[in-house]
């Protein structure tokens, strides 16, 4: 027989509290007679979790292995195999070819997955990772981030501002950098975009061998503009 009893509520300077100081509401109590034990069961409402679970979101995509599959990674039936020395064993299954590489101290590799069978090679793994990350962290010394520089001219630039700026655009050059040579016009200089179009010829002239123009000249607004770019 279970009997269920509403517990009272609890009333402190004259206002009603809950039952228990760590839930809110009411609260309602089983009592079970079980042979001869005695149960107590509660049910509260309102009671929130303090630490909630952590759930991946129901959109978000599984996580993915990266890198070449190694040893028991390995999953196709049969495998093309190369031996520790470049040697082509043949086709054989991933147990044999485990067999053959824990013999020699050395892991099983597929190195060409997309393969009819998947080409595997019996190598040390570790070493092998070791020497491929090397060989990126020194490729990516020798990339150069390519600058855009900017040499302003004027329709009116004379000999010795001529020669400065060109010095500057030549630096650029020998640097691997790209420079955007722009001239401004102002106010009636517009009428004599000519001008303007005769000294980037100029500009143009004096940096062969050394530059190429990649855009030749031509009006944004007020201001007539040229890319060159690095002869190598």
């Amino acid at each position: 027989m279970t009997r269920h009893i509403i517990a009272p509520q609890r009333r402190h300077n004259g206002k009603a509290a809950s039952p228990l100081p760590s839930a809110r509401g009411r609260h309602q109590f089983a009592l079970k007679a079980d042979g001869g034990t005695v149960r107590f069961a509660a049910r509260t409402s309102g009671y929130r979790r303090k630490n909630p679970i952590a759930r991946r979101p129901h959109n978000a995509p599984p996580t993915r292995e990266t890198g070449p599959r190694v040893n028991e990674r390995i999953r196709s039936p049969e495998i093309r195999l190369i031996g520790a020395e470049g040697e082509n064993v043949g086709v054989v299954t991933p147990a044999r070819a485990m067999e053959m590489a824990e013999q020699a101290g050395l892991d099983l590799v597929e190195i060409s997955p997309n393969a009819d069978p998947p080409v595997c090679k019996i190598m040390d793994f570790g070493k092998f990772k070791y020497e491929q990350q090397k060989r990126e962290s020194e490729a990516r010394k020798k990339q150069k981030i390519i600058e855009v520089k900017e040499v302003k001219f004027r329709p009116n630039t004379d000999t010795h501002d001529y020669d400065v700026k060109m010095r500057n655009v030549t630096r650029f050059l020998e640097n691997g950098d790209k420079v955007k040579v722009t001239l401004r016009f102002r106010g009636r200089e517009m009428a004599h975009q000519n001008l303007g179009r005769e000294l980037l010829e100029r500009v143009a002239t004096d940096i062969e061998g050394l530059g190429k123009v990649e855009n030749m000249p031509k009006m944004e607004g007020r201001q007539m503009v040229m890319m060159i770019g690095p002869a190598k």
